[in-house]
């Protein structure tokens, strides 16, 4: 990386994707549930389950969408909500939410920024009970929102630094919020760089807004793990690979990484061999 060079303000997002990829444990929503009330648990990290907010809250669904193949996002607002009663999070912080008849809460990553109006959440079909029972929902119906937690991504503290954001499938919920609050605050960082994946084309989510990102001075590339059988031109590949054509570019970086344990290992070792600090390899749990 050049130190010292003049800096051209410039927003890339690159994507990419990983066959041995499992976003853990809030992208795929459900890899673990938790009771009614969450409690502190060893099978997932510590810092994971800090609880941010106390109070339960009743969410009004208020949009549907379908994003990609089986998956759909789910706009919400709580109910009777006013600026005193929003709910606060971070960008990459996890709502334990509970649908109505069920018993336990499960975990979805905000796919909103914390300024956005409503908050929204990727929701994938087959999740499991808890992600069944929230995915067949529509708008006017509601779910308990238990608690916030996580410690997200505090982007204040890296103001003026590049942030590269990496994930792939639903993985893209909490780096969606990432990205929207960073535009929104575009000359508080340097370059923006996003490196989302899927494993076929029709598994990318929010396809609809990717002239917005281009609009606010995005680059966006697309990466596809199992191409065969789809009509793709586009590139494939795999995390480490795509790294090599960012981080030489970069000034100061720092990586915020989403995704399983087996990814976020390989993900900082390359990033550490290619000499990016530890301290600026960041996840949000």
């Amino acid at each position: 990386m050049i130190k010292g060079k003049t800096r051209k303000k410039v927003i890339r997002v690159a994507s990419f994707s990983d066959p041995y990829f499992v976003p853990f444990p809030f992208p795929l929503n459900l890899i673990y549930t938790a009771p009614r009330v969450p409690t502190l648990t060893h099978s997932l990290p510590g810092n994971f389950m800090k609880d941010t907010t106390t109070t339960s809250r009743q969410l009004v669904i208020t949009r549907v969408r379908e994003q990609a193949r089986e998956i759909r996002s789910f706009d919400m607002r709580p109910e009777g909500e006013t600026r005193a009663t929003r709910v606060k999070f971070l960008p990459g912080q996890v709502a334990a939410l509970r649908a109505a008849g069920t018993e336990r809460s499960f975990y979805f990553a905000f796919a909103s920024a914390p300024e956005d109006e409503e908050l929204e959440f990727l929701v994938k079909r087959a999740g499991g009970d808890g992600g069944q029972a929230i995915y067949h929902l529509g708008e006017g119906d509601r779910v308990e929102l238990t608690s916030v937690v996580g410690h997200g991504f505090p982007l204040d503290a890296h103001r003026g630094k590049d942030l590269i954001m990496i994930a792939m499938g639903t993985g893209v919920a909490p780096l969606r919020s990432t990205l929207r609050h960073a535009l929104g605050h575009a000359d508080d960082f340097g370059q923006l760089v996003v490196l989302y994946g899927a494993r076929t084309p029709d598994d990318f989510c929010y396809r609809d807004e990717t002239e917005t990102w281009q609009a606010g001075g995005v680059e966006l590339r697309q990466v596809v793990s199992r191409p065969d059988g789809y009509e793709w031109a586009g590139s494939t590949g795999y995390v480490q690979s795509l790294l090599d054509h960012v981080l030489p570019g970069l000034t100061e970086p720092v990586a915020l990484v989403c995704g399983s344990p087996e990814m976020i290992t390989h993900t900082r070792d390359r990033l550490q061999e290619m000499g990016l600090a530890p301290e600026a390899i960041l996840t949000n749990y």
